[in-house]
């Protein structure tokens, strides 16, 4: 059989499409059709292609003209650049551009966001006419929580931002700003740990034992659960007794990515428990090498999270008749545990890769207030003004004292 004949500026971009591209004012354009990269198709494009450049040659090409559905038409039009330019065509060309910049589980969270504001009448504003007057009407007829609502305009700020680069906006009109409904206050936290007798409950009605392993580590560890699937044996320091974390595994990633932060990257010391743990597995695991814990049903690497919460977790959970929680909540434990023994903050936060102490005071406030009990007590010892009546007869019968016999002292030494 002959080859496929080529011709410039045309290629198959898949099966079911043929890409061009061709420089117009100066800038490389790509364009996409629709269809199968057949010979008889491939030639066609390729005509295609020569009258483009034939018109741009005689000054004559319009690209809105030529390729209305096109992005790059806004480039070129003689109109502002957004003229036409609804929000929802922005945001999902923008996610797009955003794919090799944001993580697997920050992109996948960025998606869901845009495909919700595009089925919405927000995401029908022209760009160019968007106000904050359309985000905060649309904002009121939402049900959701102020945190969830505060999600979606980080978002569509970010976009907003590029947008000005852009050469699409003046100017961002959520720069600054944030919409907030009318709460009631929380009765109850995110914060919800486990405590002893339903940590122990957990790990007794785990029915294999990697699961009981890998709960029990998570209990005196603090991992988050994407760290703890990620966890490789050669992250593990024996000597020093400490896990090197500085990668997680999330449901949409396809393999363990960087954390967001750089106090994420830490070195975790394994205390006791987590120890002899992670001893346990070593008999399971260690001879395979890669990660730590994996599915014990298919020897296999947890894909994310999403499994392990569905599957063993919440069945150890109903076994053990404990209030079920999900897996962050040993996260959540450990720090508790670790406050309540009053161990020093600093150290803690380091543990959990807490940029600094402002985020373990702010989620675990009543814990430091629980550590140390007496607190505030020394400093009322020492200066309170407040005497009992025995007290000030003691001091007074003290000072008396002194005086007679700073008298006497004169006394001799007159004489």
């Amino acid at each position: 059989m002959g080859r496929t004949k080529q011709y410039d500026g045309v290629r198959s971009r898949s099966s079911k499409s043929i890409e061009i591209d061709f420089v117009f004012r100066g800038q490389r354009c790509r364009e996409t059709f629709r269809i199968a990269p057949t010979p008889a198709n491939l030639k066609k494009v390729a005509r295609h292609r020569a009258a483009i450049l034939d018109t741009i040659e005689r000054n004559v090409f319009d690209y809105e003209v030529t390729f209305p559905e096109s992005r790059n038409r806004f480039k070129f039009s003689e109109r502002p650049l957004s003229a036409g330019l609804k929000l929802e065509d922005y945001l999902e060309s923008w996610i797009k551009d955003k794919e090799k910049q944001l993580k697997a589980s920050t992109l996948a969270g960025y998606k869901k966001i845009i495909a919700m504001l595009n089925r919405t009448e927000l995401g029908r504003v022209l760009l160019q006419d968007l106000r904050r007057s359309h985000v905060r009407d649309w904002c009121k007829k939402q049900s959701s929580t102020n945190k969830w609502l505060a999600n979606v305009q980080s978002v569509l700020r970010a976009a907003l931002r590029d947008a000005i680069d852009d050469e699409l906006l003046e100017s961002n009109p959520l720069l600054g700003w944030k919409y907030e409904n009318a709460e009631a206050l929380k009765t109850t936290d995110d914060v919800d740990p486990f405590n002893t007798i339903e940590r122990e409950a957990i790990l007794s009605a785990c029915n294999d034992a990697p699961y009981r392993n890998m709960f029990e580590f998570a209990f005196w560890t603090g991992l988050r659960t994407s760290e703890i699937v990620a966890l490789k044996w050669e992250d593990i320091d024996w000597l020093r007794a400490e896990a090197r974390i500085n990668k997680g595994k999330t449901q949409p990633a396809k393999k363990p990515e960087p954390p967001k932060t750089r106090k994420s990257i830490r070195d975790v010391k394994l205390l006791g428990p987590a120890l002899e743990a992670l001893k346990r597995q070593k008999t399971i695991t260690f001879l395979q090498g890669g990660e730590v814990f994996r599915d014990p049903r298919t020897g296999n690497p947890w894909v994310g999270d999403e499994a392990i919460r569905q599957g063993p977790w919440k069945s150890a959970l109903r076994r053990a008749g404990v209030r079920y929680r999900r897996p962050y909540q040993t996260r959540h434990t450990y720090a508790s545990m670790m406050l309540t023994a009053g161990e020093p903050l600093g150290w803690i936060a380091q543990q959990m890769g807490h940029a600094d102490l402002s985020m373990l005071s702010r989620t675990y406030g009543r814990w430091i207030k629980s550590a140390t009990p007496d607190v505030g007590n020394k400093a009322v010892e020492m200066f309170s003004a407040t005497k009992t009546c025995d007290e000030i007869c003691d001091v007074s019968k003290q000072m008396d004292d002194i005086s007679t016999s700073q008298s006497s002292h004169s006394k001799t030494l007159s004489a």
